[in-house]
């Protein structure tokens, strides 16, 4: 703002604010309300400056809240149903607003600018306040200074968030939660996944925590996270956000079938198939009617844009983990493009940040480097993840998968065992180790190994 700035008809200033940014800001939403749920984390409807912007913009929130799109037929009839279509200016405002938007992809950048002017708007009014009691004689001088505090304090809390809390607070929350496990011995914490030695280890799949499945290709990453999620919906009774971005959500859905209904996946696929088996696919199929996944198959997404999504998702249904297969194919940011090493450490950190934000486990796929092939052990270790340590310092749960048979198979003695190991190599919560799984490749589904019998 320069130091003259513009003044108003009466002779005093006119508040910090730019009504082409609302209004831009506005239209990005009519044209694509994918873009509200982040915006709806920056701003509120009093952050506009123009009186019929924010009535626009609570009304936008009002549809949000009800699980309903916000367009430009939608927004005119909450306004109708408001009294308040005329207060902005009809549905020829409305229209105005839709046809306004410089570039619908640039809504963060107008937020920005409204925010920005709403925070300087609101710093003005609280030292005005300020100098106005301070005017007053009869008031006590650390009653002032107390209200002062009071009113930048809630100016600030619109940029810093303060998020401390009392140790005390937190022993009783700790009492709880210990108190609640010693009553249920043996209750995992966690999301079951599934598999009874994975639980073990784990004590399931922990709220705000960063699960990183590595492999090389052909070790049956994708399966296993295909597996992860039908098992987690079924158990825990959670919606499971599937973002796929290498496999056609219908080629998901096959594989699931052939899984559940225990029809060879080849038949399934080629359609020859006895009548007993269509039979069962019929009851795979009621059965799977009833469980919450919830699959996203866009190839390419940056990771802002999964963010989005998985809020979105979360705010219309249950959702208790997220899933990307997986972490390479995410795009990075432009400011980071032709560095890959960057792009992936602002990759990995945005899936830790989601995770955290929305408070449950996200389990992100990766590839690991060619390494792994050319040594005489092949086993994956952490060095193995490819393109950036930040990966391997983000997660909280880090796991290989290793089919011994894949590299053996070469061998005179060679006879295929179906034995996948599963190394978990960095645990932030409890111990390191290996599971076996045994695979199954015809129904493409992971199980426990029954080492007793």
């Amino acid at each position: 703002m320069k130091e003259e700035a513009a003044r108003s008809n009466d002779g005093g200033r006119v508040p910090p604010q730019d009504i082409v940014a609302e209004k831009s800001l506005l239209g990005a939403i009519m044209i694509s309300d994918g873009i509200l749920p982040e915006i709806l984390t920056m701003l509120k409807p009093r952050d506009f400056y123009e009186k019929r912007h924010e009535i626009i913009f609570a009304a936008m929130t009002a549809l949000y809240d009800q699980h309903k799109p916000v367009d430009l037929l939608t927004l005119t009839a909450e306004l109708r149903s408001q009294k308040k279509l005329k207060e902005i200016g009809g549905a020829t405002y409305l229209t105005e607003l839709s046809n306004f938007v410089p570039a619908a992809a640039h809504a963060k950048a107008y937020a920005d600018i409204v925010e920005k002017a709403s925070v300087r708007r609101r710093l003005i009014k609280a030292g005005t306040d300020i100098a106005n009691k301070a005017y007053t004689d009869d008031a006590e001088v650390n009653d002032l200074i107390g209200a002062a505090e009071r009113d930048l304090f809630e100016v600030s809390d619109k940029i810093v968030k303060s998020d401390y809390v009392a140790m005390d607070e937190l022993l009783a929350d700790a009492f709880d939660r210990i108190e609640e496990l010693h009553k249920n011995k043996g209750a995992l914490r966690g999301l079951k996944t599934g598999f009874r030695d994975l639980d073990k280890v784990t004590a399931g799949f922990q709220k705000g925590d960063l699960i990183i499945i590595g492999a090389r290709p052909a070790m049956g990453k994708t399966t296993f996270a295909q597996n992860l999620a039908y098992n987690i919906a079924s158990i825990n009774k959670k919606g499971v956000l599937f973002f796929s971005m290498e496999m056609a959500a219908n080629e998901i859905i096959d594989r699931m079938i052939s899984d559940v209904s225990g029809v060879d996946n080849w038949k399934m696929r080629t359609g020859n198939l006895s009548d007993q088996e269509f039979q069962k696919i019929g009851d795979a199929l009621a059965e799977m009617d009833e469980i919450p996944i919830f699959i996203d198959d866009t190839s390419s997404m940056t990771i802002m844009e999964l963010r989005n999504k998985a809020r979105r998702a979360m705010h219309d249904h249950d959702i208790g983990i997220v899933i990307v297969d997986y972490l390479q194919l995410i795009a990075g940011s432009d400011r980071y493009a032709g560095n890959r090493v960057q792009e992936v450490t602002e990759i990995s950190r945005g899936l830790k940040i989601l995770a955290r934000e929305l408070s449950i486990p996200v389990v992100a796929l990766a590839q690991l480097s060619r390494n792994v092939t050319g040594r005489e052990n092949p086993r994956p270790i952490l060095s193995d993840l490819r393109e950036s340590g930040s990966i391997e310092q983000d997660a909280d749960l880090v796991m290989f998968l290793h089919r011994p048979d894949y590299y053996r198979q070469n061998d005179d003695d060679y006879e295929e065992t179906h034995i996948t190991e599963l190394i978990i190599a960095k645990h932030r919560h409890g111990a390191v180790g290996k599971i076996e799984l045994y695979f199954h490749p015809e129904l493409l589904r992971f199980m426990s190994l029954d080492k007793e019998h």
